[in-house]
């Protein structure tokens, strides 16, 4: 098959190569992978993550159709096209047993400890897929980009009565994170420059002037809810934003992850700041239901061999939407 592989650090590295197909096990199936997503978690494997085997393919976000199934498969059939869960995990442990695949203590993450999706095929556990037929698009971004921010706002348990406000709201999750916010609910207010977001939003607001536009649209009571998935950047807007008994919550540090804190801001408000981290198989499967509708805006399509340009573009351009990658 042909795959996108590195065994050295850096975009400059990447290339398109031949590399050996490897066998179904029972409970496994194999996937012709169709399209796949660039994720920040991909750069970052690509230039700074620890990541095994080498050589290495990458590829978090990605769907398939079921080219061959493990004999212990049986909820899914050779040419089913399927949502994948890429964080595989053992089912054994004390995490998993709760539900919380994500920290299985066994766990790794496809595309970073084990090979990825940026490749014409990727043999993954059978318990991993799902019979979907969403767009490929959402499809592509449903393991990270969406689950990740769904898992937040059930988190903090969004629901009709909250005003939420969605830094980076364009971003790879935000524009997700303001369209799920809103499926609960919530009236959502989006934080960007970006103008075609208020297609999605109750509110849209630039940085500049977040705060004053915040606090003259919720009549002085800000947010319940603040998500912030930039980090440093706008650590300090967020604690602005946020309102008496409201929440922060944060899942990702794209700006920078060490923050300093105001913790006579944070006590007076009576806030709280809640980190979580992707999301379970249980809210995956909510989202074949809940996505369905979900819209996706697209930067551009960049085939396998474009792969290098196109991660180029992901990191130094001034992209606008998602960036897909045709295999």
């Amino acid at each position: 098959m042909r795959a996108l592989v590195f065994e050295k650090r850096g975009i400059d590295f990447l290339e398109v190569r031949d590399f050996p197909s490897s066998p179904v096990r029972d409970d496994e199936v194999r996937l012709r992978v169709k399209l796949a997503s660039i994720n920040p978690v991909d750069l970052m494997a690509i230039e700074s993550l620890p990541v095994s085997p080498l050589p290495h393919i990458p590829g978090s976000e990605f769907y398939g159709v079921v080219e061959e199934v493990g004999e212990k498969v049986t909820h899914v059939s050779v040419g089913d096209r399927v949502a994948v869960y890429t964080r595989l995990f053992d089912g054994t442990c004390s995490s998993c047993m709760r539900g919380d695949q994500t920290y299985c203590v066994n766990g790794k993450r496809v595309g970073v400890e084990s090979q990825g999706g940026y490749a014409e095929e990727i043999v993954i556990p059978g318990r991993n897929v799902m019979k979907s037929d969403l767009s490929e698009e959402v499809l592509s971004s449903l393991p990270i980009a969406v689950l990740t921010p769904y898992h937040a706002l059930r988190t903090v348990g969004v629901g009709v009565d909250d005003t939420v406000v969605v830094l980076g709201a364009s971003g790879n999750t935000g524009i997700f994170a303001v369209q799920l916010a809103k499926r609960m609910g919530a009236r959502v207010i989006a934080v960007t420059s970006r103008e075609w977001v208020k297609e999605y939003a109750d509110e849209v607001v630039d940085y500049p002037t977040a705060e004053e536009e915040v606090k003259r649209l919720t009549d002085g009571g800000m947010a319940s809810v603040v998500v912030n998935s930039l980090g440093e950047k706008y650590w300090d807007l967020g604690l602005k934003l946020v309102g008496n008994h409201g929440k922060i919550v944060t899942y990702g540090g794209l700006t920078g992850g060490k923050v300093s804190l105001d913790v006579n801001k944070l006590y007076a408000k009576h806030a709280s700041i809640v980190g979580t981290n992707r999301g379970n198989m249980a809210e995956l499967l909510e989202l074949l239901k809940l996505a369905k509708d979900l819209k996706v805006k697209v930067h551009r399509y960049y085939t396998l061999d474009e792969a290098r340009e196109a991660f180029r573009e992901f990191k130094h351009g001034n992209r606008d939407g998602r960036i897909f990658i045709r295999i």
